[in-house]
Formats: C-alpha cells, structure tokens, sequence
C-alpha cells in the first residue's frame, strides 16, 4: 500500500452498495478494508480491488471489536468509515419471527453503531476523515409491509443525524445516503423491473456507488438517491397521519418490494 493512500472500511462488503463502492473507492485512490460474513465473495472482490478482508457480522458487539482491533493494529489511521452492512426484512412486525426482527435491529442499526465506535480511534487518528450512512428511504416514510425493515433504517437514520452532531467537533464528518430502489441479491426488484412504466425508478449498486462517492468528495451532509424520492420523507413529516392512512388503505398493483439501499452482509 502507498503511503499516500488513506484507508477506508466498509462493512457488509460482499455484494451490492458495498462491494460496488468497494471498486469506485478503490479507483480513486483508496485502499479498502472490507468487512462482511461471506469469505468467498470478500476474496473475489479482494482480488478485483486490491482490498485486504476481515471476516465479520456486524449484529455482534464483540466480532465487530475483535475486527475492528485487527485492522487498527495494520492501520492505525483510518480516513473513512462505510456502514452498509444489512439485511432485508419481507415481513411485518404481525408476520415476521421475534427472532428475524432482532437480528434486523441488530444488524442494521446496531452494526453501524458498533462499527463507528469500535473504529472511532483510527477516525480520529486519521482526521479530517468522514463516516458514511447508508440508510434507506424506508427510514424516512412510512413502510407497512417490511415494518422490521423500515424500522431499523428509521433508527439508523437517527443515529446518522445525531452522528453529525456529536463527531463535527472532532473533524470527522458524516454523510447520510437514502437509496430508493436499487437491485441487489437481497431484493431483486423483479416486480418494478418487470413494470416497463416503473423499471425506470430502480439504480444499478454501480449507479449508486458513483454517487456516494461523488457525494463524499463534495463534503455532503445528507442525500436521497434518486433525488425526486425525498418527497417521501418530506410528505410523511409534514402530513404523517395522511400517509399513514393512504398506506393502510392498500393498493392492490403496488409493488411490494421494499425501496432497497442495496446493502449486503
């Protein structure tokens, strides 16, 4: 590794938003560290990016630590933290197991918050580095057939903005990302692909990646990708006892897919 080049981890690496940001980071110059539970896909990119792996689920407390130590031990200075490991939820809070709603919480809202502060002292060490969110529009608005889903990104969400709060101080910034649809193992997208009036609507984890990392170089605080989606999360904060109620009324040719941040573990 140059010793110009700045370090970058980024969590749930294997497929999807991260893996595709694994490659767009590592073409302008980063050197990669890529956390996720699949050895054989983290070794694939690895070989394509030059990236170094830890194997990790983010869900535990003590696997995040233990890797977290490993990595800070080869790199004491870290210039950027992606938090965008997660896992999908089709359920509702009625239908979906006690034990896949924890393990969603856990693992999209809680891994962020122990990757950011187990990785908290090579941040500071590598100031002025960033931190980046990547949430969901299901965090902004209302989601009634994947509740787990939506509820975790909503309180990842909180987090993201209290991050940039409590981090400004210290010179670590921290961007939030809300994707809407974007095709990936874990939602496919068949049904919005398949409606040639909405194929339109859904993002390659390519697409997106370029964007993040645009996003990143110009300093940003907050984006919605596509932009035109942050009427979802404007709409529900102004009127949410109306979305609420044009949500519950159902409509049986919507998609059901979950507007998806592409994010894999």
């Amino acid at each position: 590794m140059s010793s110009e080049q700045r370090v970058a981890v980024i969590t749930g690496a294997s497929s999807g938003i991260g893996a595709a940001l694994a490659s767009s980071l590592s073409r302008r110059g980063w050197h990669c560290v890529l956390l996720a539970r699949r050895a054989d896909r983290l070794k694939q990119i690895a070989a394509e990016t030059g990236a170094e792996i830890e194997i990790c689920d983010v869900s535990s407390a003590a696997a995040v630590s233990e890797t977290a130590a490993r990595v800070l031990e080869r790199h004491p200075a870290i210039g950027l933290l992606v938090n965008n490991a997660g896992i999908p939820s089709h359920g509702s809070f009625l239908s979906a197991s006690p034990e896949r709603i924890e393990q969603v919480i856990r693992t999209n809202y809680l891994g962020s918050v122990w990757s950011l502060r187990a990785f908290l002292p090579g941040l500071e060490r590598g100031r002025p580095s960033g931190v980046v969110n990547i949430v969901s529009v299901a965090g902004t608005t209302v989601v009634p057939d994947a509740g787990p889903y939506s509820a975790s990104k909503h309180a990842q969400l909180a987090f993201s903005r209290a991050l940039r709060a409590e981090l400004k101080p210290l010179g670590i910034s921290v961007l939030t990302v809300n994707p809407g649809p974007v095709t990936t193992e874990g939602f496919p997208q068949t049904r919005l692909i398949n409606k040639r009036s909405m194929r339109w609507t859904v993002l390659t984890p390519e697409r997106i990646a370029e964007k993040i990392a645009r996003a990143i170089a110009r300093g940003k605080s907050e984006v919605v990708f596509p932009r035109w989606m942050r009427i979802a999360g404007i709409s529900t904060a102004l009127f949410p006892t109306t979305v609420t109620r044009v949500v519950a009324r159902g409509d049986p040719d919507r998609d059901t897919e979950l507007p998806k941040d592409g994010t894999s573990t």
